[in-house]
């Protein structure tokens, strides 16, 4: 690949952009290589890889900046909303977590069903829900709200308390808890 090729894909794409496309859609159209596009997609993996290394295996996540620290490497660029679960211990240290639902462009479909019954298997003793939104704008929609709500009586219920739900963007993020008042 040439300057001028990595030059264009950059000012294409973005760089966040590039990283997400697959080694088919880098050889369509931008004479790269398969090989090239392999090795491409490689290194972006590898700096995903190395960004979600973290030296604490079980980061406290008492702040809405520790789960966008924690989930921002995995999310950042993707075209599509994840809804993920954290499972805390009662310190509320990272015991676990998963992603509960693969939404759209614009949304994601989450019932608390799919929330809780993971919780309550790892034995949670509190839980952070977290999702992006792919627009960068973390700006909470009124079905993030409502799902919050949701998800608040659910955890009472169940006695796994809803510590937050935190809306990640491009470089940004809005605490439910913080803008809600839970």
């Amino acid at each position: 690949m040439g300057e001028d090729s990595a030059g264009e894909l950059l000012t294409t794409y973005g760089l966040h952009g590039l990283s997400r496309l697959s080694p088919e859609e880098l050889t369509q159209g931008h004479a790269l290589t398969s090989c090239q596009a392999g090795r491409l997609e490689a290194a972006f993996a590898l700096g995903r890889w190395v960004e979600r290394d973290r030296p604490d295996p079980c980061p406290h996540l008492a702040r809405p900046e520790a789960v966008y620290r924690l989930l921002a490497p995995e999310l950042r660029g993707e075209q599509q909303e994840s809804f993920h679960a954290l499972f805390l211990d009662p310190r509320h240290r990272l015991k676990g977590q998963q992603i509960v639902s693969l939404g759209t462009l614009t949304s994601s479909l989450v019932h608390p069903r799919e929330v809780f019954a993971p919780a309550l298997r790892r034995g949670a003793a509190a839980l952070i829900v977290a999702h992006n939104h792919p627009s960068g704008d973390p700006e909470p929609s009124s079905e993030d709200k409502e799902v919050t709500r949701r998800l608040l009586e659910v955890g009472r219920l169940v006695g796994v308390p809803l510590l937050d739900h935190v809306v990640l963007g491009h470089g940004s993020w809005v605490s439910l808890r913080e803008s809600m008042g839970f």
